[in-house]
């Protein structure tokens, strides 16, 4: 009997020493310290937040800031508009700016994001949310996976843990990409 119990904790401390994959306990540490580490960076956000002000046209966006400064900004050249969701005086937006003149109110907007249309009730075949303010996500809890929360990050919309570039916002429907291919969700009323 003792020989039995010999063995089988011989053979558990292999295994536990095995998972670690010869690694000490300092090449833990500092595993989980640059995981930590990249985590904090994944979190950094480069998209500005504010309020769509009255000097937009068709082609320049007037962001008034969270911070209370405001930003002129055009939308380059570029014949695809960066804009998703359309332009509307008073409605929420998200932006990522590509380059800023030297004294940072004018610059060149890369995706403009209407946060206000992307608030609300969107369906697909498989899935059913309402995105709210702050973050919130109503969501029919009898799916696999289902959506929890959601926020903007570096101009891309994450969805509980699935991350999005959206491809298109209109008044009626939402086109979702990632890897995985184009998701096409219409809005509910």
């Amino acid at each position: 009997m003792r020989k039995l119990l010999f063995i089988a904790v011989v053979f558990l401390m292999v295994a536990v020493a095995g998972c670690h994959e010869g690694k000490t306990q300092k090449d833990m540490k500092n595993i989980q310290i640059d995981s930590l580490a990249d985590d904090a960076i994944e979190d950094e956000d480069s998209t500005l937040y504010g309020i769509c002000g009255e000097g937009t046209a068709m082609h320049s966006l007037e962001l008034i800031r969270d911070e209370g400064d405001t930003l002129f900004l055009s939308f380059g050249e570029d014949s695809i508009s960066p804009v998703r969701g359309g332009l509307q005086v008073g409605d929420r937006m998200a932006v990522i700016v590509k380059e800023m003149d030297a004294d940072g109110k004018n610059g060149v907007a890369s995706l403009v994001v209407n946060l206000t249309t992307l608030l609300g009730k969107w369906s697909a075949l498989d899935k059913s949310f309402e995105l709210q303010d702050g973050g919130v996500v109503v969501s029919n809890v009898t799916e696999p996976r289902p959506i929890v929360e959601w926020k903007m990050l570096n101009g891309q919309l994450v969805l509980s843990a699935d991350t999005f570039d959206i491809y298109e916002l209109g008044a009626d429907s939402l086109y979702l990409e990632n890897r995985a291919g184009i998701f096409a969700y219409k809005r509910v009323k």
